[in-house]
């Protein structure tokens, strides 16, 4: 007789639910096959059950079955499926699956009479001789009010770590031998099978064959093509959006003080930050001066970090029917938990929160902020929050309290280094072939001109200067040239000018509150002639 295997928390809970004699559990699930093999494991264990019991299944296609019992196809109708469960003279554990649509009290008369015969059923078997326990499985939870009190409703988890890597054990044996060359040392395998997290193990093992189909390999480089995986989970909430981005770290200009602190907190949701006993970082929140990278910060972690991006936009939670926004937010907050590990953006947060304290929407608003709020202090699973803002003075005082956001970066003007950094960035990013530069020399001195030129500009006008003179020699048809940027720099009026005194009140606020997310020194000799070869 083989082992069972070692007892989860929620074998352990629902073999106590068992043994505690509750009539009826009703488990959401899209995993049939495995609950029900979780199921025979649980029964089987008689150091969780205490008394070992026979598991019954039905369905309307195949009835009421059970092995060396009953035949398929006996009482398909679900009254007489419960009927002939009062007959069951045995310790037992009776499955109904996707009996929900019949507790649609909308769909027929009929649902009537079988949520009447659930009602004449369950108390009998609660204190019939021989133990035993219905269990309602499904993908979607049907509840009619008059069950309510009798139907006790279990969250089947999602698999585990070790489910994950036990499928992708057998998935990498399956292909032993074969055309796909496996490359997974440690840390690459603890980074898939994070990635995979949030998935069912039929999607997961879909995202693992797929990955391994493009290039014939599985390896590091697949975590991306195991995200896009997840990204179906978040079309069917229609809730949040999944921002696929190739930006890199090396993308953000500046902000070094910001990316050393990013760094430090790179893989700290891996099992080797266990040792260390570190939590996993709740979140930033990153507000300062407009067009400055906030949001191109946002983007470069989801890289950076190899975590999935999930953007969420407030305003499409609201609802016009009475309990749809919360609905709609504590969704979205279920999907994010789902992929976890996983990165939650909300850009322009306090636009999204700004009817809080009011009473034109009911205090619609008030309640999914405080869903959010106890959410933020609360969460055990790894979802690391980035909201963005342009008016602090926008977000409520609760939202910057200390617990909710691991720290508050300020993001400013570029300095010169940083305005340097910016340039060229988008230099080399858009100037690629001999065609356009022609003779034209990007060396540091070259790129620093341009920088002192631009004091006061956001790197967003940065990028447009750059922009604009690629126009200004595409319309000529002839390589570009130094006066193109500075004719572009000369016809900008700066941000810094249009909102100063917008600009200097959040420089006040943030003195005391804020982090600066620029590490100020400057380039050293050496970076300066790294660089100047680099540019050239």
């Amino acid at each position: 007789m083989s082992t069972p295997p070692a007892p989860n928390p929620f074998d352990t809970h629902f073999a106590n639910l068992l043994r505690a004699r509750y009539a009826a559990l009703y488990v959401q699930t899209y995993e049939e096959g495995r609950f029900l093999q979780r199921l025979k494991d649980i029964v089987k264990n008689e150091s969780l059950i205490r008394k070992t019991r026979k598991i019954y299944t039905w369905s309307q296609t195949d009835g009421l079955a059970a092995e060396d019992t009953l035949p398929k196809g006996t009482a398909s109708d679900p009254i007489d499926a419960l009927n002939a469960v009062r007959k069951i003279g045995e310790p037992a554990v009776i499955v109904f699956r996707d009996l929900h649509p019949f507790l649609r009290v909308t769909q027929s008369p009929k649902s009537y009479d079988i949520i009447r015969k659930l009602r004449d059923v369950l108390p009998e078997i609660k204190t019939s001789e021989y133990i035993k326990n219905i269990i309602l499985l499904a993908p979607s939870l049907v509840l009619p009010d008059e069950l309510r009190t009798e139907i006790t409703v279990v969250d089947f988890p999602l698999p585990t770590s070790k489910e994950l890597e036990a499928n992708l054990d057998q998935f990498i044996a399956d292909n032993e031998g074969g055309n796909i060359t496996i490359d997974l040392p440690p840390e690459a395998k603890e980074r898939i099978i994070r990635a995979a997290l949030g998935l069912t193990l039929s999607e997961a093992e879909n995202a693992f064959a797929r990955a391994a189909a493009e290039g014939n390999r599985l390896d590091v480089g697949n975590v991306k093509l195991v995200l896009e995986e997840k990204c179906q989970i978040i079309k069917k909430t229609g809730v949040l959006e999944y921002i696929d981005t190739d930006l890199i770290i090396d993308d953000v200009g500046g902000l070094d003080n910001l990316k050393h602190w990013l760094a430090k907190r790179n893989k700290s949701w891996l099992e080797d930050a266990k040792e260390y006993a570190l939590p996993a970082p709740k979140g930033i929140l990153l507000t300062g001066v407009p067009g400055c990278g906030k949001s191109l910060t946002a983007k470069a972690i989801s890289s950076y970090w190899q975590l999935p991006l999930l953007r969420l936009d407030v305003g499409k939670l609201f609802g016009s029917l009475v309990g749809t926004s919360e609905q709609n937010m504590r969704t979205a907050i279920q999907t994010a938990e789902a992929i976890a590990p996983s990165l939650l953006w909300v850009d322009e947060i306090e636009k999204g929160f700004s009817g809080i304290g009011s009473t034109g929407d009911s205090g619609t608003a008030t309640r999914m902020f405080g869903t959010f709020l106890t959410w933020m202090q609360e969460k055990e699973k790894p979802v690391f929050v980035i909201a963005t803002a342009n008016n602090i003075q926008g977000l409520p005082k609760e939202l910057l309290r200390k617990g909710r956001f691991d720290e508050i970066f300020f993001v400013d003007l570029p300095i010169l280094e940083e305005r340097y950094e910016i340039f060229l960035v988008h230099l080399k990013r858009r100037i690629k072939t001999k065609k356009v530069q022609g003779d034209t020399k990007f060396t540091k001195g070259f790129v620093m001109d341009l920088a002192k030129r631009t004091e006061g500009f956001i790197g967003a006008e940065i990028e447009h200067i750059v922009v604009s003179a690629l126009f200004e020699a595409f319309s000529e048809e002839r390589p570009i040239q130094q006066s193109d940027f500075i004719k572009a720099i000369n016809t900008t009026v700066p941000l810094s000018q249009t909102q100063a005194e917008q600009i200097l009140a959040l420089r006040h606020w943030a003195e005391t509150r804020a982090v600066t997310a620029t590490l100020r020194k400057p380039l050293d000799s050496n970076e300066e002639k790294n660089d100047e070869k680099n540019t050239e």
